[in-house]
């Protein structure tokens, strides 16, 4: 169409007398407007997207905790003294959780806000590997059964901030836990390369294919996950954007002889930053 456009307008300039070249420069200006109106109309699409991810999620990750946390407060008003104390700590529990759930929700969306605005807060100090990994574990309160450690005993500090540093482990080795095998067991390991520190979390599960890598990495992505109890799927969104805001990445692999790979590569203190800053 666009062809035929063209033609139409070289030929009517040239009965006008105007070169050739003219008509080519419109013909190509007009090409230009059409692809710009197609680059304008796919962004409105993927917004429309997100924005509906956004929304199903939220109906669902929000209004949950929501709810139970309003029927146990509900509960507590309107027993006026007939609950007996279990059954008293039972709904005070129940709407600490609750609660407790929508503060992480909300701190997630807030952080999500700030890494894709750039003005996300982030403290450098030499972090020592070994000491993150162990205190993301036991954040989760994994044991040696679900997590075997590799760490690398002449591993120099990384320059990271650490609540930043925890928070992507707890993340990375979370998203690995739920996916892996329940007969196996999640590793992670520390090296060097180069000026830079690496933390691997490898799982033995089914892996992710090359061409969805991308997508395990945009917000309220649930990639494998059905039973809509995993949250908003912010986490490894969140773990990537904190690990770019230290001037280091998160990457995915494939594990040998199957399973997924997660590399957290920071680099090591007092390594030059110039190029970060």
């Amino acid at each position: 169409m666009v062809g035929r456009f063209a033609k139409a307008i070289a030929k009517r300039l040239k009965k006008l007398g105007v070169d050739a070249d003219v008509a080519a420069m419109r013909a190509q200006l007009e090409r230009a407007d059409l692809a710009q109106a197609a680059r304008a109309a796919d962004a409105l699409a993927a917004t429309d997207q997100v924005r509906s991810a956004l929304l199903n999620a939220v109906s669902h990750d929000v209004r949950r905790p929501l709810a139970a946390a309003v029927a146990s407060v509900g509960g507590l008003r309107s027993a006026e003294g007939r609950l007996s104390d279990a059954d008293r700590s039972e709904l005070l529990a129940t709407a600490d959780e609750s609660l407790q759930t929508l503060t992480r929700l909300v701190t997630d969306l807030l952080d999500v806000s700030r890494v894709e605005a750039g003005v996300l807060a982030v403290s450098l100090h030499p972090v020592d590997a070994a000491d993150a990994v162990l205190a993301a574990v036991d954040e989760l309160g994994a044991g040696p059964d679900t997590i075997e450690l590799e760490f690398d005993a002449s591993l120099p500090a990384m320059q990271a901030d650490a609540v930043l540093l925890q928070r992507v482990l707890v993340n990375v080795i979370a998203n690995a836990h739920r996916h892996a095998p329940a007969d196996s067991r999640v590793i992670v390991s520390t090296s060097t390369l180069g000026d830079r520190a690496e933390i691997r979390v490898i799982d033995r599960g089914a892996g992710v294919p090359a061409e969805k890598r991308d997508a395990i990495f945009q917000p309220f992505q649930r990639l494998g996950d059905t039973d809509n109890t995993t949250g908003l799927g912010l986490g490894l969104a969140l773990s990537r954007g904190f690990a770019e805001g230290m001037g280091g990445s998160l990457t995915p692999e494939d594990t040998p002889g199957g399973g997924l790979t997660m590399v957290i590569s920071l680099p090591l203190a007092g390594a030059d930053r110039e190029g970060a800053e």
